[in-house]
């Protein structure tokens, strides 16, 4: 084949649907197919030629690993953590190494391959999205010439099924198998998005394409991995990679605990991480008895996923052993701080399969106070508040990842409805970031799940303050790891007031404004019903963890302390509920599971969302009310 260089690469004024349209004639792939596999990559957006976490560029995802390892960054904020009780201390952060990239799929090469397919260079293919097309629509012809399979941008899209299995890179059938179908199920349903760029993309619809699915075995690839053991899924490849349960001297072991889940305790939660390392750091991590464990981790580049625990025991992963007992953990392959790090379709569309399956199995509403970022996760005790994580961040898409998991965050009322649900739109909401890769310089604009709150209703006031993480006097600020004065899609907060295009909520015991304008709204009309303190109470306390009171204790288990946090409730406001529970604790401090103790209490609790954190307060303290009521 020609090279294109003339052609594509540095076009003024190409349109990408239009590079996508040229790279089908040229290299003779269905337009169909190549946009397919596309947005399944990257959703069709450039991400500023920057790389995603396992080093791929452009709207294709051609991986060019050591260039994206070049400039690899340390991280300011780690992963996972460890039980977060007064029982156990944290475990040390995470910190980011630069990838082994030789356990990670052949995919890694895929922008070399390109180059020499096109004739393109290798920074052309990275920072031209036209040439980065053309690179792609190489790739798959030239697979799908190597599979004796037709040619032709009218070709029929069913016969390109092992052309584009082969593009996921994955090494195992399960996988590339998984990547395939998503990619067709888009070809079939459509699709129509404005990318990052701000450029306008669509998919036609091709509802009777049946693709050629025995393709699969000319690729040569490995068998899938024995699922047998798994809680996953029919439509995600996930494979069992167990977490040891191992006791190594004076009493101590790890990396999780034993039980038998949902028949102890209900599971309520499912907390979403990112690893802060690469793919080959965190199995490592995982499999090391000394270290945490969490249940699942699913990779970025194809979506595949690995399972650690059973969802029947509890994983060290969350940093409030309140909320260990009574969730199940999903890393994500990923850096929050990392100014290139992006996640694929692959990633989105394979955690929200297996996140909507556990949902249904252990009924967890899939709603935003029961599927929690680990940035949502409250300190247990006032002194852990500090020190809690903030992954996945503002950049992971809450909004897109409910739409994949079959919930869109939609209007649920009218303006008189008395809450709104965080909503804006991804790509165009960039708020101002900093301390991405070293302190106070400002990260890459791109988008954010988050919205930024403060004291008044203009961009020039203070940021809202947050006593627990920031103390009486210090000040929230910009700083990408900062949720002080943060509020992300799906979190719901009672309204508090209005002006212009403003509009202030309640939030950590205070009013906090943002810019909600009418014609780009960042919040969406709710209803539901609200906790406020009761009448004649001036304030109440709020909690980091629902634990039960003294006397439900048994002798031989010592009473764990129902301690406040530094913040206030005050009279007259409004909080979000999220579920209601009685104070429940879980006993696991040795090895020997047969005395592992789940003691309960008559005491019970109101979830509320209280700021970027959920928290918890006395269902005596309160009373309940519709949030059009107030």
């Amino acid at each position: 084949m020609a090279p294109v260089a003339s052609a594509v690469a540095g076009q003024d004024g190409l349109t990408l649907q239009q590079a996508f349209a040229d790279a089908a004639e040229r290299y003779q792939v269905p337009e169909s197919v190549l946009l397919g596999v596309s947005y399944l990559e990257s959703r069709w957006d450039t991400h500023q030629g920057l790389p995603s976490v396992t080093g791929g560029y452009g709207p294709m995802h051609l991986t060019d690993a050591a260039t994206a390892l070049a400039d690899f960054p340390q991280p300011g904020d780690g992963g996972d953590d460890a039980r977060g009780d007064s029982e156990r201390p944290l475990a040390t952060t995470v910190t980011a190494t630069a990838p082994d990239t030789s356990g990670l799929p052949a995919s890694l090469t895929t922008l070399d391959r390109a180059a020499g397919l096109t004739g393109l260079s290798a920074e052309s293919l990275r920072e031209d999205p036209s040439a980065n097309v053309a690179g792609g629509a190489a790739l798959l012809a030239a697979t799908q010439k190597s599979l004796d399979q037709p040619l032709g941008p009218s070709s029929d899209p069913a016969d390109w099924y092992g052309a584009v299995a082969a593009y996921s890179g994955a090494d195992d059938t399960a996988t590339a198998a998984a990547f395939a179908d998503d990619v067709f199920g888009v070809v079939r349903g459509g699709e129509t998005r404005t990318t990052d760029t701000g450029q306008r993309i669509a998919l036609a619809a091709e509802p009777d394409v049946a693709p050629d699915t025995g393709q699969l075995p000319g690729l040569a690839l490995k068998a899938a991995a024995d699922d047998s053991q798994t809680e996953c899924p029919d439509d995600v490849a996930c494979e069992w990679l167990p977490a040891p349960y191992e006791e190594f001297g004076d009493g101590d072991y790890g990396n999780h605990d034993l039980a038998d889940r949902p028949n102890d305790q209900k599971i309520d939660y499912i907390v979403i991480h990112d690893t802060e390392g690469s793919w080959d750091t965190a199995l490592k991590l995982v499999q090391d008895p000394t270290y945490l464990a969490w249940h699942y981790t699913v990779r970025s580049a194809d979506g595949h996923i690995d399972q650690h625990l059973k969802t029947k025991d509890v994983g060290w992963h969350a940093g409030n052993w309140y909320v260990n007992a009574k969730s199940i953990g999903v890393e994500h392959e990923g850096i929050l701080t990392d100014p290139g790090t992006w996640y694929t379709e692959a990633m989105y569309r394979s955690s929200a399969r297996l996140v909507r399956y556990l949902a249904d199995k252990y009924g967890i509403p899939l709603d935003r106070q029961h599927i929690l970022g680990h940035d949502n996760v409250p300190g247990p005790v006032t002194s852990y508040i500090s020190g809690m994580h903030t992954d996945p961040g503002p950049y992971w898409d809450w909004a897109h990842y409910f739409e994949l998991m079959g919930v869109p965050l939609r209007a649920t009322a009218g303006p008189s409805g008395g809450l709104v649900t965080i909503r804006p739109d991804y790509e165009t909401n960039q708020p101002l970031y900093t301390g991405c890769v070293t302190a106070g310089d400002t990260c890459p604009a791109r988008g954010s799940a988050a919205v930024r709150l403060y004291t008044e209703p203009r961009e020039d006031a203070p940021l809202v303050q947050d006593i627990g993480l920031h103390g009486t006097t210090g000040a929230s600020t910009t700083g990408v790891n900062d949720t002080g004065a943060r509020a992300s899609t799906g979190q719901q907060y009672a309204v508090a007031g209005r002006d212009g295009d403003w509009t202030a909520i309640w939030y950590l015991g205070q009013k906090a404004w943002f810019h909600n304008p009418k014609a780009h709204p960042t919040a969406v009309n709710a209803k539901g019903l609200v906790i406020t303190p009761k009448e004649g109470l001036t304030d109440i306390p709020v909690y980091g963890r629902a634990y039960p009171e003294a006397a439900a204790y048994p002798s031989t288990v010592p009473v764990q302390a129902v301690s406040a946090l530094s913040y206030k409730l005050l009279a007259g406001q409004h909080y979000v509920i999220g579920l209601k529970t009685q104070g429940e604790y879980f006993r696991a401090v040795t090895f020997d599971a047969s005395q592992h103790v789940v003691v309960r209490g008559a005491q019970e609790y109101y979830e509320i969302q209280f700021g970027h954190r959920i928290a918890y307060v006395k269902a005596d303290d309160v009373t309940v009310q519709r949030s059009q009521d107030c």
